[in-house]
């Protein structure tokens, strides 16, 4: 398992235009699916990579736990499906009902979506303000699969409470760890590796 960190993209950065798919519903999600929200968290996550599994829970309570407090959340795998077919449309549709998941978990299959927020992770979190603003590009939280930490979700629950009441987290931000995210041939990113 490669240990990636997150490109850590500047703060206050406007949120990329998207348009993809849920893998449930088959509903085109878009950045404008989420205005009038008071925060928007954008998570790159996929099925087969050991440090989402070790967190996949705590992103399904996350959902739980933010019903009704005006924050949009939405899920993207940009994983390359032809060598890893655990992470295309119809395994991540599995996951999604698997886990609960009350959020579009949505597959992004050119990578553009990806490359457009510079996610290098899984997972990558990109929490952003209710004017589509970069807050908070960092972990869910100390654990890591096999450092015998709880998965509390710590760092990226108090992010978005302050979003949510209207302040700026600390800029004093931990990179996300987890597997590089698995780019198609001839289609790495330039700030990737």
């Amino acid at each position: 398992m490669a240990r990636t960190a997150s490109t850590m993209l500047d703060l206050a950065t406007t949120a990329p235009e998207f348009a993809l798919p849920d893998v449930v519903t088959g509903e085109t999600v878009s950045l404008a699916s989420f205005t009038g929200k008071q925060g928007l968290l954008v998570m790159f996550i996929c099925r087969h990579c050991p440090y989402v599994k070790h967190v996949q829970a705590q992103l399904a309570q996350l959902g739980q736990d933010y019903v009704g407090k005006n924050l949009g959340i939405v899920a993207i795998s940009a994983n390359d499906a032809d060598k890893y077919p655990d992470d295309g449309p119809e395994s991540l549709k599995e996951m999604a009902k698997e886990l609960g998941f009350n959020f579009p978990l949505c597959y992004d299959a050119t990578q553009a979506t990806a490359k457009a927020y510079t996610a290098a992770c899984t997972p990558d979190f990109f929490l952003f303000d209710g004017n589509f603003r970069l807050a908070y590009r960092g972990q869910l939280d100390d654990s890591r699969p096999g450092n015998d930490l709880p998965v509390t979700g710590q760092d990226l629950r108090t992010a978005i409470e302050t979003v949510l009441a209207s302040q700026t987290p600390t800029p004093d931000q931990k990179p996300s760890i987890g597997c590089n995210i698995k780019w198609k041939p001839g289609n790495e990113p330039a700030y990737y590796g």
